[in-house]
């Protein structure tokens, strides 16, 4: 059997001592107390303050448990994901003149938590509670990409709603890396004939890519004659995204 990872128990010693005691304690005190050197308990508290697990006091330099620590098992609360992307939402319409959609991963599908209609007063439908393919939308390949519990390619029932829909799995697996890649997706008539669409992730803890942000609309609004994005749009995009990333941040 493998023997254990001594730098991660020595941690865990740290995480269990601040957590037991009422109020900050100073590195030398917190070295002494887990009888280990000063310089080595600098180092583990160091990495912890990185990642929101341990919080410094800047005035007298001691540690306690961050609330990132106390937030690490919570659920994300699929309504706090709307209300913080809503504003957001509502302003990348009015600024692109697009449809925009809000999406989580729900079993191998997208569920539409929020869709905000094309200013342009043409008809619509809503589709709050819709479920998308995964494989055929730029919200299910950023959340492909960016979600870790999200299915494999080779795992999903690629069905084909257009001529242009991916239904290899090997497609659809490079489709998802290149979205990695560059920190956004587009698709061109995947899922509705006529129509493109481009999404960015929304990051919760950690960087878990929790949902996706992305506009909808007539190709040639959204992409240019060679088939990228139209100027300035995926800008906006990875703006609003990260904006709503860092309003759920602010719950910690």
């Amino acid at each position: 059997m493998p023997g254990t990872i001594q730098s991660i128990e020595r941690a865990a010693a740290v995480l269990q001592f601040l957590g037991a005691v009422r109020e900050p304690v100073a590195l030398g005190d917190l070295a002494q107390a887990l009888g280990l050197a000063k310089p080595t308990v600098h180092g583990i508290v160091r990495t912890l303050v990185g990642v929101g697990f341990v919080e410094q006091d800047a005035e007298t330099g001691r540690y306690a448990v961050g609330e990132a620590l106390a937030h690490l098992g919570d659920a994300l609360d699929v309504h706090l994901l709307r209300s913080r992307a809503s504003a957001w939402a509502d302003g990348l319409a009015a600024h692109t003149g697009l449809e925009v959609e809000l999406g989580v991963l729900t079993g191998r599908s997208v569920e539409l938590l929020h869709h905000v209609f094309r200013p342009d007063g043409s008809p619509q439908r809503l589709r709050i509670g819709e479920r998308q393919p995964l494989h055929a939308t730029a919200v299910g390949l950023t959340l492909l990409a960016f979600s870790p519990t999200a299915a494999r390619p080779r795992d999903l029932e690629l069905t084909s709603y257009t001529p242009a829909t991916t239904t290899r799995p090997l497609d659809l697996t490079r489709a998802v890396q290149q979205t990695a890649r560059r920190g956004w997706a587009l698709v061109d008539g995947t899922f509705r004939p006529g129509l493109a669409s481009i999404a960015a992730p929304i990051r919760h803890h950690a960087g878990v890519g929790v949902g996706a942000l992305g506009v909808v609309g007539p190709r040639e609004r959204v992409l240019t004659p060679s088939g990228g994005p139209a100027a300035g749009l995926v800008e906006a995009i990875v703006t609003a995204a990260d904006a709503v990333s860092d309003r759920l941040q602010e719950r910690l």
